[in-house]
């Protein structure tokens, strides 16, 4: 776990980048976003109320994220200090990090957390086995999954009698191969166990890579930069880019969340986050290389590996940064995991976006919608 402590002056540059980068991002908003005046929904999302921030006394904001490139807004906003620096000086940022968003849930679930970078479909477990426990305020990521699978195999079919890998049992990315496979006529053991015609084994994404290598998993369905990865050091081939799944080739693979607890008492110090995140984003659109070198520091300083430049490179390139969580595929996501035999219910209200809206509204771009 890592703590940042704060300084309280604000950096009138990173300010001015965030502003400016907010009209570059406009474009990158969802198709269904409009430029009405925001609104705070739940009376819970906005930068109004008490909370220690305006008080001074001391908060701990507890923030997760995974290791994987596909939270690069986190990786970038760490490294670079963009995520601190948008934080009052009374406030305390601790990270930790995990391999899989279903351990987020369950952090989330035990209060060990405050907010967090995660998938859709581990979100979507948070609201509905919490009861409501958290809300959707930001997207940080579209795209940067893929199916890698062995060179001999080209076709679904060939996967019959194999075994293949997802980072955890109902994670987004699992929930998208039971998908896959079932639309190619596969069977597969569900949630709670049983057979099929191909096994799926949830591994931590560097066991995987590890089995892949020595043949024992014919494939994965992997986020970025572990797909890439097994492309160049396991000799494989992507059978299926998640991309090609989705109209306009855009889903939803990171949101920011935070819990609704922290949400009620704390609105300024998420307000604070989300100029971070709008920051960070801004950032990564406005200096891309230097994005690139941030998140492969702060991914070496996690797992004292940095990637390849290859595999940084291939990776980085099929993913897409933008404060928008694309709702209407989360919508679809939660389809999908019932579908797959998860247990879900209505997710109604898990979107809030009073918070950024706001401050989008301020800088003159079009605000997010939740459908």
């Amino acid at each position: 776990m890592t703590s940042f402590p704060r300084r309280h002056r604000t950096n009138r540059l990173l300010a001015a980048a965030a502003v400016s980068g907010l009209a570059l991002l406009a474009a990158a908003c969802s198709s269904g976003s409009n430029s009405s005046a925001p609104s705070t929904s739940g009376g819970t999302g906005g930068t109004g109320g008490t909370s220690a921030t305006t008080t001074g006394a001391p908060v701990t904001l507890r923030l997760g994220y995974l290791t994987n490139l596909t939270h690069a807004a986190a990786l970038v906003g760490l490294q670079q200090g963009i995520l601190a620096k948008n934080l009052p000086s009374n406030v305390t940022l601790q990270t930790t990090t995990y391999n899989a968003g279903p351990a987020e849930v369950t952090a989330l679930l035990a209060g060990s957390l405050d907010a967090a970078y995660m998938g859709p479909n581990s979100a979507i477990t948070a609201y509905t086995q919490g009861n409501k426990a958290i809300r959707i305020i930001s997207g940080a990521t579209s795209g940067g999954a893929s199916f890698v699978v062995a060179p001999s195999i080209t076709s679904a079919a060939q996967l019959k009698g194999k075994t293949v890998a997802t980072p955890q049992l109902g994670n987004t990315q699992d929930v998208a191969l039971r998908t896959w496979l079932s639309k190619q006529g596969l069977t597969f053991p569900g949630p709670d166990g049983g057979s099929g015609e191909v096994t799926i084994l949830p591994e931590d994404n560097s066991t995987t890579l590890a089995s892949f290598e020595a043949g024992t998993i014919a494939g994965a369905w992997v986020p970025e930069p572990w797909a890439a990865r097994m492309v160049a050091e396991g000799h494989g081939h992507v059978l299926v880019n998640e991309r090609t799944l989705w109209p306009k080739g855009l889903f939803s693979t990171t949101v920011l969340v935070v819990s609704t607890d922290f949400l009620s008492a704390h609105p300024s110090v998420v307000n604070d986050l989300l100029k971070g995140q709008l920051a960070t984003t801004a950032y990564i659109h406005a200096n891309p290389a230097a994005a690139q070198t941030a998140a492969n520091t702060q991914l070496a300083t996690i797992t004292g590996k940095p990637l390849k430049t290859p595999e940084l490179a291939a990776a980085w390139a099929d993913m897409t940064f933008t404060n928008d969580p694309i709702a209407s595929s989360i919508l679809t996501d939660l389809v999908h995991a019932k579908a797959a035999g998860f247990k879900t219910s209505n997710i109604a209200g898990i979107f809030d976006f009073g918070p950024i809206n706001q401050l989008l509204h301020a800088a003159g771009s079009p605000n997010l919608a939740a459908a």
